[in-house]
């Protein structure tokens, strides 16, 4: 009996044997398998991979890209924040022939350097018993012309007390313009303090004959930007603000003093030649 018993046991070791090695075998590789399939399915919920783009997704960010786009600033609006702080609205009186009244008169006015001296034109302050002028921070103070270019119809003034902060304008090169560029005038017209108009550049060497008189005026720039009675001596300025001529006239074949489409300007490298400027 204990032979029999001993017997089966050893035929039962031999059977169960490879039995064992084989799941010792397997196991690992099974385990590792399982683990893979894990890892991936968890990298595919937590990383999902990239999916191809709709029609409609493209035209949804387009759309939300213009609409968050926000543009420059136009050239005007640049052009104006840089020479608002140096006009300056004159206010001129003088006294009428045959009369004891005085007649009042306006135009613009640009300040040129740090001593607060303002380039104007001279037919605004010519024969004036007083002079008034009024800065960008609306502080007034009297002034006094002291010196004048007949020939170009160019004057600077000198107020007797300044405005808080001083700022020059900055001049420019008008030798660098061309036909077609941008023009600007800051001005004020019918005394409307400091108001802007646009246009261009529309031709160099001009001459004009200066009304009531047979003064001729040549070498000027001519441009389309609006301009009447109050822009005479304000500042014509290219699109970075910069001031390239003193508006001096505007033409008008009629008796009417407003303007049609032509006005012109002294050269800044002519007019501030009357201040001591040297030429750009």
């Amino acid at each position: 009996m204990n032979e029999f018993l001993a017997a089966s046991v050893g035929l039962w070791r031999q059977r169960i044997m490879p039995i064992r090695m084989f799941v010792s075998r397997v196991a690992p590789f099974a385990s590792g398998v399982l683990a893979a399939l894990l890892a991936l399915f968890l990298y595919n919920n937590l990383f999902p991979g990239p999916h191809p783009i709709t029609q409609n997704e493209v035209n949804d960010t387009v759309a939300q890209a213009m609409a968050s786009a926000t543009p420059p600033p136009a050239n005007a609006r640049l052009v104006y924040q840089v020479i608002q702080p140096s006009l300056v609205l004159i206010q001129s009186k003088r006294q009428k022939q045959d009369s004891k009244e005085d007649s009042t008169g306006l135009g613009s006015g640009v300040i040129i350097d740090d001593a607060g001296d303002i380039l104007t034109s001279l037919h605004v302050v010519a024969d004036s018993t007083e002079i008034q002028v009024v800065f960008a921070d609306a502080s007034h103070a009297t002034a006094s012309i002291i010196a004048t270019q007949p020939e170009n119809d160019i004057a600077v003034i000198h107020p007797t007390n300044l405005p808080q902060v001083v700022v020059p304008a900055v001049l420019g090169n008008p030798n660098a313009m061309r036909v077609g560029d941008e023009a600007y005038v800051v001005g004020n017209p019918f005394g409307l303090y400091s108001s802007m108009s646009s246009g261009v550049i529309s031709g160099f060497n001009r001459s004009f004959k200066m009304p009531g008189s047979d003064q001729r005026i040549e070498n000027l720039i001519q441009f389309d930007a609006a301009v009447n009675p109050g822009n005479s001596g304000g500042p014509l300025l290219n699109r970075n603000g910069q001031v390239v001529g003193i508006v001096a006239a505007i033409l008008n074949p009629t008796d009417g003093d407003f303007f049609i489409g032509i006005a012109f300007a002294v050269p800044i490298t002519v007019a501030g030649g009357a201040a001591g400027l040297p030429p750009y």
